[in-house]
């Protein structure tokens, strides 16, 4: 890839995008983020050009220009355009990163990780004295990741299903792609103030010309308090749907589009895990788990 700008230059056009994504995102301050985002080249994890933008609900169109400046904006480029696999939304991800908060020297769970790119925006923030683990279910995508990001000693790379992982405590669990519910291990292994943000969704019932993208869908960032696990609505979100053992049609899954085309969901406060919800305090109630209208104890 060439580009008319140097390195120099381009350092400057990332920064600048860094500072436009917090700004679209209303992120008033966050300095690392800033530097998270200005510090890593996005042309790395895009693959070779032509590169493909995401022209919903129009499918994907090509764009001519080879030059790694045109990358630097606030849109969706194709990974697997055929299957609706993208590298997500800048904008977005500010505002979900920026929601996690992490810290230097946290462990954190990147779960569909990719081609790596949030990864590696994670394992800055994150440090030399944190650690990444990166799982992602497509073998092909799994090995770009694992190329992508071969120059970050504190990134360990798995080709493998997210719900298994992760397998140890961690601070943080990221989840990249739609969900039905969480898997266990989410939920199980965050640490007492530990965060968990995953998209909640629910699949469109016949694939689209952008891929299998969840028809309702919703960003909730889930944090383990002292006692319970309190909840806050981060907006709207479509991500691509779970493939393995997440992806089968639950028999939640009518409930659970109902909950979504009843609204509210953006007053949940709390998820009740493995224990029993109190009846009519509940946006949706499932098979041990229920997200709740009630706040987590003081």
């Amino acid at each position: 890839m060439e580009s008319v700008f140097d390195e120099h230059e381009l350092a400057v056009i990332r920064r600048a995008f860094a500072k436009q994504i917090l700004a679209v995102s209303r992120i008033e301050a966050d300095a690392r983020l800033e530097d998270a985002i200005a510090a890593v080249p996005r042309e790395r994890f895009l693959g070779a050009p032509p590169w493909q933008v995401s022209r919903a609900p129009r499918g994907y169109e090509t764009l001519p220009s080879h030059d790694p400046a045109i990358i630097y904006q606030d849109v969706l480029f194709a990974l697997l355009s055929q299957r609706g696999v993208n590298n997500g939304s800048p904008s977005l991800h500010a505002r979900w990163l920026h929601a996690l908060s992490l810290r230097e020297g946290e462990r954190v769970a990147h779960i569909g990780t990719g081609s790596g790119y949030y990864t590696a925006i994670m394992a800055h923030l994150v440090g030399s004295r944190g650690h990444v683990v990166a799982v992602e279910f497509d073998p092909a995508l799994a090995a770009h990741a694992r190329t992508n990001l071969a120059d970050r000693s504190n990134v360990t790379v798995i080709e493998g299903d997210g719900a298994e992982w992760p397998r140890e405590a961690v601070d943080a669990v990221y989840v990249n792609f739609s969900v039905e519910r969480p898997a266990d291990t989410w939920i199980e292994h965050l640490r007492t103030r530990g965060r968990l943000v995953f998209p909640l969704g629910v699949p469109r019932p016949k694939p689209s010309p952008w891929g299998g993208n969840a028809l309702h869908g919703a960003g909730l960032c889930v944090t383990r308090e002292s006692d319970g696990l309190s909840v806050r609505w981060l907006g709207p979100a479509f991500f691509v749907c779970a493939e393995g053992r997440l992806s089968p049609a639950g028999a939640e899954r009518e409930a659970l589009q109902a909950a979504f085309e009843r609204g509210g969901i953006e007053f949940v406060r709390s998820l009740i895990w493995k224990e029993n919800a109190a009846p009519g305090r509940c946006w949706f109630t499932g098979s041990g788990w229920a997200l709740s209208y009630d706040e987590v104890p003081a």
